[in-house]
C-alpha cells in the first residue's frame, strides 16, 4: 500500500534500525537505481543493517577502460557493476580482502610493453597479487583470466584495465553473453551483501537531445568529466546502437530485474549523475511498469552537490523529467504517486522560500516533501551515509 511518508513513519526509527542491525541477513530489500560510484560510501553503512539491498546498475558506460572492452566484444559495460560488487563486499575479517584487492587492481595507464606479460602472470598464478588469493578462489580467477586471454584480440589495449572488469568480461563471454551467472559467482566469492544486476543486458549507448537542437551520444560525453560539460539543458534521453547516427534503439529489461523491482520494500532514486546514472536505468522497457506495480514507498533523493548533467534544470524540472520518463509506457497515464511518493532534501541545501515553492509544486502532484538533515560538517556537500541509510530503512 502506498503511504504518506510524513504521516506514517517515524524518521528515523531507532527501534527498527536496532532490529535490522541485530539481524542484517533478514534486513529489508532497499532497491536503488544508480551508477557505480554515487553510493560507494553508502554501501558499507547499508550492509550493517541489511544484506538484501538491490542495486540495478547502468550498463551503458562508454568511457575509460569499459569503452575498450565494449569496442572489442560488443558487450554491456561492467565497470559500474564491479564497483558496486566491491562496495557491498564483506570488509570484515570474514570477508575476502584478497579478492577485493585483485578486482580493484588496474594496469598502469601509461604505455607499457609488459602489460600482456603481467596479465599472463596473473592467469598462471605467478604474480604476488594472485598468490595471496586462497584456493579454490584462486583457481576460479585464474581460469577466467585464461578465458579472457583466449578471447582477447591482437592489439587489445590493456592500459588502465581493471582486473575485475576483465574477469567479469570473461565470464560474460563464457556464459553465452549472459552477465548474471558471473555476477552471482563473484558475489559468493567476495561475500557480497546484496544483489547487483545490470538494468539490461544490451550493447547500447546513451544519447540526449538538448534544448538547442543538438544531440549528443555516449555516456562519457554527457557526464562533463571526460569531455566539456553540457551547455544546454537536456530535453530527452534515449538509447542508441549507433554513436554516429544516434538513431533510437530499445531494449527489454530481463524478467529477473522486473521480479527484483516487484520484491522491493522501498525504491530509491538516489543522488548521483541524474541522466547517465539514474535516468539511464529507467530506459529499458518494462522497468517503469514494474515500478508502478510495486507496492512500496518510492523516494527521490536529489544530489546535494553540483551535477553538470542537470545544466539549466531546477529540482522541479528534474522531478518532472523523472515522472515523464516513468509514465511513458502508460502513455502518460497513471498517478504521479504510483511512481514517486516523496522527494527527500537536505533542509540546509535550500532556502525556506525555495522549499515552500517546491512543496507547492509537489503538492499539486500529490507527492510529499521531506526536508531533513542529510549533510554533516564532515561530509558536506555530500550526503552523510549514516543519515541516508537510517532514513531509508525507517521508511520500510
Amino acid at each position: 500500500m502506498q503511504l504518506r511518508l510524513h504521516r506514517s513513519f517515524r524518521l528515523p526509527d531507532p527501534l527498527k534500525l536496532a532490529r535490522y542491525a541485530k539481524a542484517p541477513e533478514l534486513g529489508p530489500k532497499v532497491l536503488f537505481f544508480s551508477g557505480g560510484t554515487a553510493l560507494r560510501e553508502t554501501c558499507p553503512e547499508l550492509i550493517r543493517y541489511t544484506h538484501n539491498s538491490i542495486h540495478l546498475i547502468t550498463p551503458f558506460d562508454s568511457g575509460g577502460s569499459s569503452a575498450v572492452l565494449r569496442r572489442a566484444f560488443a558487450m554491456p559495460a561492467v565497470g559500474d557493476i564491479r564497483n558496486r560488487l566491491m562496495a557491498l563486499a564483506d570488509q570484515s575479517l570474514q570477508g575476502h580482502p584478497e579478492i577485493l584487492s585483485l578486482f580493484a587492481h588496474r594496469f598502469p595507464a601509461a604505455a607499457n610493453a609488459h602489460l600482456q606479460w603481467e596479465l599472463e602472470a596473473l592467469a598462471e598464478g605467478r604474480a604476488e597479487l594472485i598468490e595471496r588469493v586462497p584456493h579454490p578462489m584462486r583457481r576460479i580467477v585464474q581460469r577466467h583470466l585464461k578465458v579472457f586471454l583466449s578471447w582477447m584480440p591482437e592489439g587489445f589495449d590493456l592500459r588502465g584495465a581493471s582486473v575485475g572488469n576483465l574477469v567479469l568480461a570473461a565470464g560474460y563471454l563464457e556464459n553465452d553473453r549472459q552477465i548474471d551467472p558471473i555476477i552471482y559467482l563473484y558475489s559468493k566469492l567476495a561475500e557480497v551483501r546484496g544483489t547487483v544486476r545490470p538494468a539490461a543486458n544490451a550493447d547500447l549507448h546513451l544519447a540526449v537531445a538538448l534544448r538547442d537542437g543538438r544531440s549528443i551520444g555516449g555516456q562519457d560525453r554527457i557526464t562533463g568529466k571526460e569531455h566539456p560539460p553540457l551547455d544546454s539543458p537536456v530535453e530527452r534521453i534515449y538509447l542508441t546502437d549507433d554513436l554516429e547516427s544516434l538513431s533510437e534503439a530499445e531494449t527489454q529489461a530481463p524478467e529477473s530485474v522486473l521480479r527484483l523491482i516487484d520484491s522491493a520494500d522501498i525504491i530509491c532514486y538516489p543522488m548521483g549523475s541524474f541522466f547517465s546514472s539514474l535516468m539511464a536505468n529507467l530506459l529499458p522497457r518494462g522497468i517503469p511498469a514494474a515500478i508502478q506495480r510495486a507496492e512500496c514507498p518510492k523516494v527521490f533523493v536529489p544530489s546535494t552537490y553540483p551535477d553538470p548533467e542537470v545544466y539549466g534544470l531546477s529540482l522541479e524540472d528534474q522531478v518532472g523529467f523523472l515522472l515523464r520518463l516513468l509514465r511513458r509506457e502508460s502513455g502518460g497515464e497513471g498517478s504521479p504517486r504510483s511512481f514517486l511518493d516523496a522527494v527527500i532534501v537536505d533542509r540546509s541545501a535550500r532556502s525556506a522560500e525555495d522549499r515552500e515553492s517546491l512543496r507547492r509544486f509537489l503538492d499539486r502532484l500529490g507527492i510529499d516533501l521531506l526536508a531533513t538533515e542529510l549533510l554533516t560538517p564532515a561530509t558536506h556537500p555530500r550526503i552523510d551515509p549514516q543519515r541516508l541509510v537510517s532514513l531509508l530503512l525507517s521508511c520500510t
